[in-house]
């Protein structure tokens, strides 16, 4: 990244902060995380190279050092995002226990599968936000919780009785009950995703507070456009009450998009019509494939070659719907340059002819990712 591309409105603390010198210890911390499980990576590689052989302990390590690898990357994008001045917000009136709602449920199977239990106790809350904003917000939350809690997460939505302001609290343990006690090691807590936990936090100019006593954190986010008290100060032309498919006022650039296609140039042209919009993209080659890569967490979108929609697609997605309703799944079809958005003259799903992926699919993934927030 140029540093003389970056905007030095963007530093934490006010005034007195080096904008300059914030977004270089971000760069430098982008590098470290990188670093680390590449070079664990290289030398695993280095083993296979002198011995020839890898065991399946070995080989499930080396993939999850290289999806480290990648999950750094993918942060570092979003970061990029917020540095280059050209994000535009459209705030809207949002149920804010809704929205972390639909995040948990979205996330079930990926917690389930790492053994967390989620605990909400949510109230009804509504504020002025940016819809995508929130919604990776409220998701890095989870994240960085993820990456530390070792039993339960606790996520609370409530009202401040002074000022009436809504919140987002998270609390879990940092280490498990029958552990010593000690001071946990907070400087872990310090990680790539709580950097852009904090920096989204601050773009939306929301106050976050985090507190480690013993072996319990706790952060709290708070909403000062809280519906209630904030609606006087935004006007017509602020709130937003649709979704558009700009890219500016809809950033969503870090949601995982699945591509399932048993072509191979198939999954290459779509991957390659939507790789600008700064998605984590997976690619499988069969249902099965893309069955048992959802097994341990969805994705926020499926992108399907239609030669494969038949009974085992079907199954899959009732499957994934009886989770998650707004669950997006987009087909690509076989003939023809026309798409269509779901919900439009009763599509169950959005749909692309083979000849407008290029030109309508990252609009149609647009509309879908947007309407499933």
């Amino acid at each position: 990244m140029d540093m003389s591309e970056i905007s030095l409105g963007a530093a934490p603390g006010g005034a007195g902060v080096d904008a300059g010198e914030h977004w270089r210890e971000l760069v430098g911390a982008v590098g470290c995380e990188l670093a680390m499980p590449l070079t664990a990576a290289l030398e695993r590689i280095h083993s296979l190279m002198s011995t020839g052989r890898i065991d399946k302990a070995s080989l499930r390590a080396l993939r999850d050092e290289v999806e480290c690898a990648r999950q750094a990357g993918m942060v570092a994008q979003q970061l990029t995002r917020f540095a280059s001045a050209r994000l535009r917000q459209s705030h809207e009136r949002l149920t804010l226990a809704d929205t972390l709602k639909t995040v948990l449920r979205q996330r079930a199977r990926e917690t389930e599968a790492r053994g967390i239990v989620l605990k909400p106790s949510l109230i009804p809350a509504d504020v002025i936000v940016d819809a995508s904003l929130l919604f990776s917000l409220l998701n890095t939350v989870l994240d960085w919780a993820l990456a530390h809690a070792r039993s339960e997460i606790h996520f609370i939505v409530d009202l401040k009785t002074w000022p009436a302001h809504a919140r987002v609290v998270c609390q879990f343990s940092h280490h498990l009950a029958d552990e010593p006690d000690g001071a946990p090691d907070t400087a872990a807590l310090d990680s790539l995703v709580w950097r852009l936990l904090e920096q989204t936090a601050r773009t939306m100019a929301l106050p976050l507070e985090r507190s480690v006593e013993g072996g319990r954190v706790r952060l709290a986010i708070e909403f000062p456009r809280t519906a209630q008290d904030a609606m006087e100060g935004v006007t017509s032309i602020e709130l937003d009450h649709g979704f558009g498919l700009s890219s500016n006022s809809r950033p969503l650039a870090g949601s995982h998009v699945l591509i399932v296609a048993s072509r191979r140039d198939m999954r290459v042209r779509v991957r390659d019509a939507i790789r600008h919009m700064g998605l984590v993209i997976d690619l499988v080659s069969s249902i099965e494939e893309a069955a048992h890569f959802c097994r341990d967490g969805l994705p926020h979108a499926i992108v399907f070659e239609g030669v494969l929609n038949g009974d085992r697609l079907r199954q899959l997605r009732t499957e994934i719907v009886a989770e998650v309703p707004e669950f997006p799944f987009i087909e690509i079809i076989e003939e023809g340059a026309s798409f269509a958005m779901s919900g439009f003259g009763g599509a169950p799903m959005g749909r692309v002819g083979r000849d407008a992926i290029e030109s309508a699919l990252p609009s149609v993934l647009m509309f879908e990712l947007s309407r499933s927030l």
